[in-house]
Formats: structure tokens, C-alpha cells, sequence
């Protein structure tokens, strides 16, 4: 006998039913390896394809992998800021994820561990696929990070939103130098904690997306530290300890290529063009400021300090004589 119309039809509409299922993409989040090789290798040609039109300073070339969105921004400047770091040192690929997106509205990339680093990923939806490259060099020890956020359209893979910001500042990122600033404050080092939770705050979003658990706290630990520290340190301060009675107007910190560093404004007697006096006064008061300020030379292997005659007001150029004290 053969099987009746009703059969068939019934088989085609299961092997229907199964094709579909197995073509419907799940919910869900995949970083690094996780991600499925074929998948991550295809996404590596793209970030290699990307990346060296952006070494090579090429927008033009660049403006293919692009989503529509992208094409109306004015992108030449931030394409040249990256090529000039991807120029200065070799970026390497430090995290990815590839997210099958739930919502058509926020969605998000949890915490999955207790890692000091660890970070979630809030975004708003651009396509149910979407990835995520982060890259970051080697070297110096303060590091911008890359970003290259992806969507899948019906027109290919395309990126969505490119962003060059600061990662890590002296060989830490923002939670380290927040914890670095909370151990620093319960040693009453109120200026040195002051510094380093306000360099945490420069470097908390590496990626607009990215959410640090600390985020909040660091902003309301910033405005204790500094109650803490203008309480101490009353504007201008003389510095008894030194004979020649200079004056201590602020310390703030310095961005080098090299890191961020305290920076000491002080008001001298002497003339500044003679510079072997300052010098000599100089070497009395970097022992009285880590003195009065302790814990401002843990960690940083340099002291910046610039002499004024007269007190600096950012209206005009005051003439001024600069020194570096190496720690270490």
C-alpha cells in the first residue's frame, strides 16, 4: 500500500519544523575560545582586514567594512589617532565575544567571575549578532585600548562603532588603582589616594560599553579623598621644614608617555633662571614633601616638580623651572 498524501505531508512539515530549529540562532554569549573556531576565525580575517587599514591611516578603504550608520560620521580623525598608536607598538587581541543578542533594546554581557579585572558589557542592540574585539599593546606600561564593536546585517558583518581610550595607567587598570587608592587611605596617604583614584577614574571605561563593578564607588571615594586631603593640606603651605621657607602651592599628576606621575607646584625665593640654587632647594624639599605627604613615592618611580616665582594662575605664562627626581 502506499503511504497516503496525508503522510507525506505530515513528514514534509516535521523535516520543515527541524530545519527551521536548527537554523534559528540562541540566545547567548560566547568569549575567546568559547566562541566556536569557525566562526572566530572568520571574525579574525575581518579584524585583520580592519586593522590594517587602520595602521595604514586608509578611512577611505575602511569605509567598506563600515555599517551604514558609520558611513555618516566623521571618522578621519579617530582612524588617525589609532593608526598612530597601532604605529608605535603592535596591539594584540586581549578579549572577544561573540553575543546573540535576547532584546531589541539594552542588553548586557554579565560578570562571570571575581577576577580584579573583571568587567560586564552593557550596549545598546544593533542586530541580533553582534562581536566584540578588544586590543591592547604589549607596551608601555600605560595602555589605550582598541575597540571594534561589530553588527551582522543583511549586508555582511560591519562595524559599528570603533573607540580608542586609556586601559591601564603605570601597569594597572582602574580597579587596581582604585584598590591601590583604598589601601592608600586607610594608611592616611590622603594625597597619594587622592592621585591614584582619580588617574582609576581616567582609565574605568576603556569601551563606552564596558562596566567596571567599581565605577560608582571610585566617583564617591574620589570626593571623600579630596575632602580628606584638602583638610590636610591647606593651600599654600609653607614648608617649615626647609630654611629658605618655599611654598607649597598643589600636587597634581603628570601624563608622560611613560605613565602618570605626582607633580609638585611650589613657589621659590630664588630666581628661577638660577638654576643651580633651585636645584640645591630642591633637594631639601623633596624630603619635606614625602614627608608631609607619605606614601606619594610608593609605587611611582619618578617625582615631577616645577619651580614658580610667582604663583601660576592659567591666564598667562608664568616662568617656571622643571626638575625630575627618579625613585627607582
Amino acid at each position: 500500500m502506499k503511504p497516503s498524501p496525508i503522510i507525506h505531508l505530515k513528514f514534509a512539515i516535521a523535516l520543515a519544523i527541524l530545519f527551521a530549529h536548527s537554523c534559528v540562532t540562541v540566545p547567548g554569549s560566547w568569549k575567546n575560545e568559547k566562541i566556536s573556531s569557525g566562526k572566530r576565525d572568520d571574525f579574525h580575517q575581518l579584524n585583520t582586514e580592519v586593522l590594517r587599514y587602520l595602521k595604514a591611516n586608509d578611512p577611505k578603504g575602511l569605509k567598506a567594512l563600515l555599517s551604514k550608520d558609520m558611513l555618516g560620521e566623521n571618522n578621519e580623525r579617530l582612524v588617525e589617532l589609532i593608526s598612530n598608536r597601532l604605529t608605535d607598538n603592535p596591539y594584540d587581541l586581549l578579549d572577544e565575544y561573540y553575543v546573540v543578542n535576547r532584546y531589541r533594546d539594552t542588553d548586557t554581557v554579565a560578570i562571570k567571575d571575581g577576577d580584579m579585572k573583571r568587567y560586564a558589557m552593557i550596549y545598546p542592540y544593533a542586530a541580533t549578532e553582534m562581536y566584540f574585539a578588544f586590543f591592547v599593546p604589549k607596551k608601555p606600561e600605560s595602555k589605550y585600548m582598541i575597540s571594534l564593536i561589530y553588527a551582522k546585517f543583511d549586508y555582511g558583518w560591519k562595524i559599528i562603532k570603533m573607540e580608542l581610550a586609556p586601559y591601564t595607567v603605570n601597569g594597572k587598570t582602574a580597579p587596581e588603582l582604585f584598590g591601590l587608592a583604598k589601601d592608600e587611605y586607610d594608611k592616611k596617604y590622603y594625597q597619594a589616594a587622592l592621585n591614584n583614584v582619580s588617574i582609576a577614574i581616567k582609565c574605568m571605561k576603556p569601551c563606552s560599553y564596558w562596566r567596571y563593578p567599581e565605577e560608582q564607588d571610585a566617583i564617591v571615594f574620589n570626593n571623600k579623598a579630596m575632602a580628606a586631603a584638602n583638610e590636610k593640606y591647606r593651600y599654600p603651605m609653607l614648608l617649615k621644614q626647609v630654611s629658605t621657607g618655599p611654598l607649597l602651592l598643589r600636587v597634581y599628576s603628570k601624563n608622560t608617555d611613560d605613565g602618570t606621575f605626582p607633580l609638585v607646584y611650589y613657589m621659590t625665593h630664588f630666581n628661577v633662571n638660577d638654576t643651580n640654587a633651585v636645584k640645591k632647594e630642591n633637594l631639601q624639599i623633596r624630603s619635606a614633601v614625602k614627608k608631609i605627604m607619605p606614601g606619594l613615592d610608593e609605587g611611582s618611580p619618578y617625582i615631577y616638580y616645577s619651580a614658580f616665582n610667582k604663583e601660576p594662575t592659567g591666564y598667562e605664562t608664568v616662568d617656571h623651572f622643571d626638575m625630575i627626581e627618579k625613585l627607582r
